[in-house]
């Protein structure tokens, strides 16, 4: 009881202490300083609403549910790792996308191939032999060696972390299943030179790695840090020897500049630029492009991607392809900045471009993804619950001259 009379006059006595103590020098909870009253991932979510609901129209409120839903991702099997854990991970129902579905095209292509000529008898050999090279060039020719493993639409399984062989290099890769989709549009032959502009984290190039078909690889991200980043994934995931090969090169250089380095030199290029990174911006307050103080960055954004791009298409070759990609949904970060960079590469570079077709390559994995139906260039797969990965836009350009 005497306690509780010593606890009351206690508080009494801080009560009319601060009666007496001046408002500003009263101790306060420094609230702005702990807790932002509007976070980036708050500002992230009004500005899309704003934007993705006018350009999705009745599309965005799916959409929306499944950015802010946990994403899925995909097992990058790294064929330099001793360990084969495919077999492991397809007995926990996983599946390779990329060569489950080519072969379902392939077989279904020469099915219609055999149904074609077999209904033309009239058809000369010459001609036989001319609507088969048809539908063998309509589907698209991707690397064997490129494996990407997912649990089916629906399930919301994640994987485990990888594990290391005896050599330390880990067995797969964790990313985003739709990043894939640029390195298999890129379509790299045997002994092609190729550019990856914007290389860091890293997955696109071990996906690119993986199909063991490249004579020269450059890697190059202006960031110091990301660069020492995209280091440290390639000791993780590719042997000692491939990395101090003379056919493979890492640079910390502006890649804005790129194009007065090396002019006409690759057969493949990879712009992958910086943009807003929906699902991050969404569900990550640090590190976050909506933060307050890169405004100005988020507002540039555009010309630089612009910039990049036609540092890519200058240093292509004449017949060489470039594929440039984001992981945004915005419209003037995909389609405007591709539509900008063909007009001016012809007309400060003479440059002349062609857009490649990218349906073949996109129906192709249809039932693995959800694609959307009405961009004027390019393709973009759309977060969908039953199938959320993405967001991941794509457009792929050959230079002419």
């Amino acid at each position: 009881m005497a306690l509780r009379l010593d606890a009351r006059l206690l508080m009494g006595k801080i009560r009319d202490l601060r009666c007496f103590t001046s408002r500003r020098h009263r101790i306060k909870e420094k609230w702005a300083a702990t807790r932002p009253k509007h976070p980036p991932t708050s500002l992230a979510l009004q500005h899309f609403d704003v934007t993705y609901s006018s350009q999705l129209g009745q599309l965005w409120p799916s959409v929306r549910v499944a950015l802010l839903s946990e994403r899925k991702y995909g097992a990058l099997l790294n064929n330099f790792c001793t360990h084969d854990f495919e077999e492991d991970l397809t007995s926990q129902g996983c599946r390779d996308f990329v060569s489950d579905m080519v072969t379902k095209e392939h077989s279904c292509k020469e099915r219609e191939t055999e149904v074609e000529v077999s209904e033309n008898s009239t058809l000369t050999a010459a001609e036989k032999c001319d609507v088969i090279g048809q539908h063998q060039l309509a589907a698209p020719r991707l690397s064997p060696n490129i494996k990407c493993l997912v649990f089916p639409r629906g399930d919301i399984t994640r994987f485990k972390p990888a594990r290391p062989d005896a050599y330390g290099l880990l067995s797969y890769y964790l990313m985003d299943a739709a990043s894939v989709l640029p390195c298999l549009a890129l379509d790299v032959h045997e002994g092609h030179t190729l550019l990856d502009l914007c290389a860091a984290p890293g997955g696109k190039t071990l996906a690119l790695l993986q199909s063991q078909a490249i004579g020269f690889l450059c890697l190059n991200d202006s960031s110091v840090s990301r660069t020492l980043r995209l280091r440290k994934v390639l000791h993780s995931y590719v042997p000692k020897e491939l990395l101090t090969n003379k056919n493979l090169r890492i640079t910390s250089l502006d890649g804005t500049k790129w194009g007065e380095i090396e002019q006409n030199t690759f057969d493949r290029v990879l712009v992958d630029v910086p943009c807003t990174t929906d699902r991050h911006s969404l569900m990550e307050d640090d590190n976050n492009i909506f933060s307050k103080n890169r405004m100005g960055e988020r507002r540039r954004l555009p010309q630089l991607q612009l910039q990049l791009l036609l540092a890519g298409l200058v240093a292509a070759r004449p017949g060489g392809e470039i594929v440039y990609s984001t992981c945004t949904l915005s419209q003037i970060q995909n389609v405007g900045v591709v539509e900008q960079a063909i007009q001016l590469a012809h007309e400060n570079y003479g440059i002349q471009l062609q857009v490649v077709d990218l349906h073949p390559l996109t129906h192709m994995f249809k039932n693995t993804f959800h694609f959307a139906s009405d961009l004027r260039l390019g393709e973009m797969v759309i977060p969908h619950l039953a199938a959320n990965f993405g967001p991941i836009y794509m457009c792929k350009l050959k230079r002419l001259t």
